[in-house]
């Protein structure tokens, strides 16, 4: 979902208008701790509550040539920082190949416990 999102704002970081007439705000992802069982309540998941978009104001880039600009020469452009979000990208990219990486040694864990019996 993170991914998702991320791509979603890199994407439409340049769009000036959306189907709303508006720029495109950038969106983010809420997550919250879940209790995985109610015997222990200390250990939780994660789960996406919502999507939010981003309440800051459009970024203004000076470009008296655009259609879009105002009387001054600037355009409200979306609210999102490339970099920023190239960063958040890295950040979900690792998290998921460590999780898959945990989940591979468990199983292994597991049936190495298995073979003990043999």
């Amino acid at each position: 979902m993170r991914l998702n999102v991320v791509a979603s704002n890199i994407a439409n970081a340049e769009s000036a208008t959306s189907s709303t007439g508006q720029p495109y705000k950038g969106r983010h992802v809420v997550f919250t701790a879940v209790p995985v069982s109610t015997s222990q309540p200390q250990v939780a998941g994660v789960r996406v509550t919502s999507v939010v978009e981003d309440q800051s104001p459009p970024r203004l880039k000076y470009d008296p040539s655009n259609p879009l600009a105002d009387e001054k020469g600037y355009v409200n452009m979306p609210n999102v920082n490339p970099v920023e979000e190239m960063a958040d990208m890295i950040s979900a990219s690792r998290s998921y190949q460590t999780n898959v990486e945990m989940m591979n040694t468990a199983k292994t864990l597991l049936q190495k416990t298995l073979q003990l019996g043999q």
